[in-house]
């Protein structure tokens, strides 16, 4: 299937770039039936809609989810449950539809299904990764030497998009800093950077220009070794989907999604960060940090409150959104003293 970019994506005015919201946009068929369902809803008492709305939504407080079923479509990834403080948060998790059919991946296109669509041309093995920089030991790796490499733990994070959605997914892998630690980083290396994959053979929305490929994302040394920043191979207890960054990928909860590179090929150590992709495609947008912050908006839209994907559809009432997506407790003390405005 030939990839085009989606008619619904929005080109921005001021810089150019076609930013994937399709999202946000009523299909013809939703608005009909939210025509009828104003109709019926008219007859409920509006605390007894929005009731109705939070129960379906799942928002009852301290109450577990119950672990679903494998998904039983890809070889099976099992972990065990993570002992790291914060690695399981009790919110309901979004269903693993929702989490392979809604992303953002504009190597295969800027539309939310693009991903899903496009992404059985990217051929997860044979995978190589590198390691380079100032390490001490410098390394390249193949996929079964990586699965080897630290004990697979499942992990329950939030995710939080910057467009002002988020999800909750079960993630299996292990903690970054299990693999930094044996290229032996030297006293030099301050930062850690990320490379993805830029195949425009396999990935088809390499061959626009949304974006300077390849992706590379970056982060401090400090935040790239803490317990909770993981080396991600799979979700839902099998390996990862092509859509969602196989072979495999970082996740950094409690940044906004696109901090954590897919199909991640090379990282670097070094002494001063590189420029991550969406710093140097929109610096006044998107900062280097990137940590979730609801008192520090978007320059387009706020962040003080998240839709969650799976709860209710349009008509849910939107979430607060929490400092550093709820992992304040955890990392907090990271940016300490920090001026986050400033620091974005």
């Amino acid at each position: 299937m030939a990839w085009t970019p989606s008619r619904r994506s929005i080109l921005h005015p001021d810089s150019g770039m076609v930013h994937g919201v399709s999202s946000e946009i009523t299909p013809p068929e939703v608005y009909a039936q939210r025509r009828q369902w104003l109709k019926a809803a008219s007859s409920l008492g509006a605390g007894t809609l929005f009731s109705a709305l939070g129960a379906e939504a799942g928002w009852a407080q301290g109450v577990a989810p119950q672990p679903a079923k494998r998904p039983g479509k890809l070889a099976a990834l099992p972990g065990a449950r993570s002992t790291v403080a914060g690695a399981h948060v009790a919110d309901k998790w979004t269903s693993y539809d929702d989490v392979t059919h809604y992303n953002n991946f504009y190597e295969f296109g800027t539309d939310k299904s693009d991903p899903a669509a496009y992404a059985s041309s990217l051929k997860p093995r044979p995978w190589a990764l590198s390691i380079e920089g100032e390490v001490g030991k410098p390394l390249k790796l193949g996929l079964d030497e990586l699965l080897k490499l630290g004990a697979m733990e499942e992990r329950i994070y939030r995710l939080r998009c910057v467009e002002g959605w988020s999800m909750v997914i079960p993630w299996v892998g292990y903690g970054l800093a299990t693999l930094l630690q044996r290229a032996q980083p030297t006293s030099r290396a301050k930062y850690v950077d990320f490379v993805s994959l830029a195949d425009p053979q396999q990935m088809p929305g390499v061959r626009s220009g949304v974006l300077d490929w390849p992706y590379v994302e970056s982060l401090r040394i400090d935040e790239a070794m803490h317990p909770l920043t993981l080396l991600a191979f799979g979700l839902y207890g099998e390996v990862l989907p092509n859509q969602n960054g196989a072979p495999l990928r970082l996740v950094v909860p409690w940044k906004y999604g696109f901090k954590s590179a897919k199909s991640i090929v090379t990282i670097r150590l070094s002494e001063k960060p590189a420029t991550p992709s969406w710093v140097k495609a929109n610096p006044g947008e998107y900062g280097y940090y990137s940590n979730v912050n609801p008192r520090v908006d978007h320059p387009r839209w706020s962040q003080a409150t998240e839709r969650r994907i799976g709860e209710g559809g349009l008509f849910a009432p939107r979430r607060p959104t929490q400092m550093f997506n709820g992992y304040e407790a955890q990392v907090g003390a990271l940016y300490a003293g920090m001026d986050l405005r400033k620091f974005f």
